[in-house]
């Protein structure tokens, strides 16, 4: 039996007066995927937080074995900083000596600046980031806003490979990817 990556038992939350959600619990183990759905408002970001350990639930527990990779619109590169340079940074911080840009098909764009990227390849670099990250633990809030058709089937094929390698992925979207065999949670 494989030793659970993510334990969450009776969590909730509560923000801004309201309770979001409540009574959240599942396990999730290397290979397996969560998708997150629900709609604008319903606690997805907010969950991911929790689960990353930046927001405290309102109650319930949160258990995470290992380390994690957090993405979310705040793609954290240095927007000044050339592309290779702002991913180089955090490889560095995670000992990981290297940074594919191929893998997320922004091998061009290494030199350019960070705020001369667009919306989707902001988010191609994000992931890039995650992916240098080597935790097994991926945490991805709507990985695919502002992508195009052909940066959804890299990320689906991406998040495929992890598990493969035996990772695991927590995905908020409102778009129905393709995560083979992944868990389904609505808020």
């Amino acid at each position: 039996m494989t030793a659970a990556l993510l334990e969450l038992t009776g969590v909730a939350c509560r923000r801004g007066g309201r309770m979001l959600f409540q009574d959240v619990s599942l396990t999730l183990s290397a290979g397996e995927a969560l998708l997150v759905t629900g709609a604008n408002g319903s606690g997805k970001s907010s969950l991911l937080r929790i689960i990353a350990g930046l927001l405290r639930p309102s109650a319930g527990q949160v258990s995470r074995e290992g380390r994690i990779a957090f993405a979310d619109e705040r793609h954290a590169l240095d927007d000044a900083a050339p592309l290779s340079v702002a991913l180089a940074r955090w490889a560095a911080l995670d000992r990981n000596p290297t940074t594919s840009l191929d893998a997320v098909g922004l091998q061009d764009l290494g030199m350019l600046p960070v705020r001369l990227l667009s919306t989707g390849q902001r988010r191609r670099a994000a992931l890039a980031r995650v992916m240098a990250t080597g935790a097994p633990l991926w945490i991805l809030d709507e990985p695919d806003l502002g992508l195009d058709a052909e940066g959804c089937h890299l990320l689906e094929r991406r998040i495929a490979a992890h598990r493969a390698a035996g990772g695991a992925a927590i995905v908020a979207s409102h778009r129905a990817l393709d995560l083979p065999g992944a868990a389904g949670l609505r808020l």
